[in-house]
């Protein structure tokens, strides 16, 4: 496993299709609540779905 990645917990998705974020993103990604927008990629080789911070919400 890459060195990288962390665990950070386990949430359930909700019905209308929500996957509540843990808190510590904030600090650790400098995510805001209601500003922050993420990019959402699939990796279907490893079922897995990755999260990345948009560099470029602030710019517009």
């Amino acid at each position: 496993m890459d060195s990288t990645i962390i665990y950070l917990d386990t949430y359930v998705l909700q019905q209308d299709m929500r996957i509540r974020l843990p808190k510590s993103i904030l600090a650790n990604l400098g995510a805001e609540k209601g500003v922050s927008k993420f990019d959402v990629y699939l990796d279907t080789k490893n079922k897995e779905l990755i999260l990345r911070l948009n560099n470029d919400a602030g710019e517009k």
